[in-house]
């Protein structure tokens, strides 16, 4: 954590990241999270005293943090290289005016702050290796370290045009030292990478700056070796400041699966695209019953939850979580995410027609002999299985979906006994989950409330947003939902979730609802919302998942790929760059 008196703020921090694990930099040069050698490891925090303002190098990964004093003033520039082994955190101090004196003190603790380190000095007298269990981090500078109070520091000065490096490295504590790093070798290299991965960007719109560092963000939290996309970097990061809504997030969603592929896609990124095609048929492999909501980076299944009792949670955010007992629950939706994903693959040309359709029919009929049952929802609800609306609705996307692949490649299927199913589906929907008294489809079959996902049913071709029962769900939302012009998942208060009241805006879900106002020719309307969430991001172009509009600022895990993946899909569609989820979507 932070040792300056005043704690960092959420919207704070950047991130930078190597496509095997991530850090978060304060704006006061303090890396407060890092998790090795993966995403969903223990974090090991690193602490500094700094505070000023910062920003990415360009389109790249590359942070830099500005410090400007009486005397001079200096930069931190933070990376994490590309070349796979050791991973590392490299930071380079640039003197930039004058002479100023600079402390460094890195603090590491191991396990969630729960080890120690055994701290020695390296045998070619270039740094220190702290090892703790099975993790090792040596660090390597030109300055003097030495040990004081259980961390190591160092006192020097840098003067303009000198860069001094400090260079971390993970390694295994059983094996040899991570080797030197060139740093400034490294650093020209990684500024290319990044520079000319994100030049592949072919959207060249008005918003092309928040489509790429959007873009950028998804990439950092892509696993290079396995194609998957975490939802965060981070766990337990409050949706209510001092609540117990706090989750972990560095795991790959299945529902975020068709939004990853046709954002992709749409911005010309098909390798990427293809990488997590190739994830989601490995993960999904087995039989119907077994699917999950979500998996790890590499598609493990067991993601057993347990809480972290000695640490006391973001502003006392307890508890603190690892690990997501909902991969264990029954959400119907799940399948027609993922014949969704499949279907939008198969049209981009991602994968051989008939790859992964043996799992869609074993699926299907799974699905056929449960989508009546009640289950837990998109939002992961922990107050009971109900009937929920949005779950039958993406259940009627997976047979619509299979329907049209079948049709269009020629595949053996019983397409007739899937239309009785899918118009089974459609009209029980229409009948148990639409509220005529309040002309709206309500969030459970036969109650009033609204949700925000009723928003998927014309974005998913349920029914065209012409459909006045669509049309009076959308007035529903924007009457119910709506809080200082942004979109909540759900009334809260009504304790469904089996949590206390008490949440922000899900920023996902109002550009969801920009999405839909274009859709019925409301385009000011749409950008204007668009407008509002752009701003809502930190100096650096980073989003979390939730914003709390009392408090004015953002809550929940940092950053959510969630959001920046709806930004990236939503301005692709407003300016008529993202064509191909129409057609999934039967327009």
């Amino acid at each position: 954590m932070p040792t300056s008196e005043k704690r960092l703020r959420i919207e704070d921090y950047g991130l930078i990241g190597d496509c095997t694990t991530a850090a978060l930099v304060g704006r006061n040069g303090s890396i407060d999270w890092l998790c090795w050698p993966r995403f969903d490891r223990s974090t090991c925090p690193v602490e500094h005293e700094f505070k000023t303002s910062h920003r990415y190098r360009g389109e790249t990964m590359m942070l830099e943090t500005e410090f400007e004093t009486a005397s001079g003033r200096f930069a931190l520039i933070d990376f994490m290289p590309m070349n796979g082994a050791p991973s590392s955190v490299i930071r380079i101090v640039e003197g930039r005016r004058g002479e100023v004196p600079v402390c460094m003190n890195l603090t590491l603790r191991f396990d969630y702050g729960s080890a120690v380190p055994w701290v020695t000095k390296l045998e070619d007298g270039s740094g220190i290796s702290a090892i703790g269990g099975p993790h090792r981090a040596a660090l390597r500078t030109l300055v003097p370290l030495k040990g004081e109070d259980l961390s190591t520091v160092a006192q020097f000065m840098v003067k303009k045009g000198e860069r001094i490096p400090f260079v971390l490295s993970y390694g295994r504590s059983y094996n040899p030292v991570p080797p030197p790093i060139d740093a400034e070798a490294a650093a020209r290299d990684t500024e290319k990478f990044w520079r000319d991965w994100a030049a592949r960007c072919r959207y060249r719109g008005p918003r092309r700056e928040a489509v790429v560092r959007s873009l950028l963000t998804l990439k950092a939290m892509t696993d290079s070796r396995t194609g998957g996309i975490i939802a965060a970097p981070t766990t337990s990061l409050p949706e209510q400041i001092g609540g117990p809504r706090n989750w972990d997030y560095r795991y790959c969603w299945i529902r975020d699966a068709t939004l990853t592929l046709t954002a992709l896609m749409g911005a010309g990124y098909y390798e990427e695209a293809n990488a997590w095609r190739n994830w989601l048929r490995r993960s999904v492999a087995g039989t119907p019953d077994a699917l999950q909501i979500m998996y790890g980076v590499a598609g493990e299944r067991r993601l057993a939850e347990w809480e972290v009792a000695w640490l006391p949670g973001y502003e006392n955010s307890t508890p603190v979580r690892v690990g997501n007992a909902a991969s264990g629950q029954l959400q119907l939706d799940v399948w027609g995410e993922m014949a969704d994903a499949l279907h939008v693959a198969r049209q981009g040309g991602l994968m051989p027609l008939n790859a992964g359709w043996d799992v869609q029919l074993s699926a299907l009929q799974h699905l056929e002999q449960i989508w009546r049952e009640p289950d837990d929802g998109v939002w992961e609800m922990r107050g009971g299985r109900r009937q929920f609306t949005h779950s039958k609705v993406m259940a009627w996307v997976a047979f619509d979906r299979a329907i049209k692949d079948a049709e269009v490649c020629g595949f053996d299927a019983p397409i007739e006994h899937w239309r009785d199913v899918r118009d089974e589906i459609h009209s029980e929907v229409c009948e148990r989950g639409f509220c005529a008294a309040k002309n709206s489809f309500s969030q459970i079959f036969g109650e009033t409330d609204v949700d925000a996902s009723l928003l998927m049913i014309p974005y998913v071709g349920f029914l065209p947003v012409e459909d006045p029962r669509v049309a009076g769900t959308i007035a529903a939302i924007e009457r119910e939902l709506l809080i200082d012009g942004l979109v909540m998942r759900y009334r809260s208060e009504s304790g469904k979730d089996g949590l206390p009241p008490g949440e922000g805006v899900f920023l996902a879900c109002s550009f969801w609802l920009a999405d839909v106002w274009q859709r019925q020719g409301r385009e000011a309307e749409a950008n204007e919302m668009v407008e509002r969430l752009l701003n809502l991001r930190n100096d650096l172009g980073l989003l979390s998942e939730e914003y709390d509009t009392r408090q004015k600022r953002m809550v929940g895990n940092f950053p959510q790929g969630f959001s920046h993946l709806s930004l990236v899909q939503t301005v692709l569609g407003l300016h008529n760059e993202a064509p191909l989820r129409d057609t999934v979507a039967g327009k």
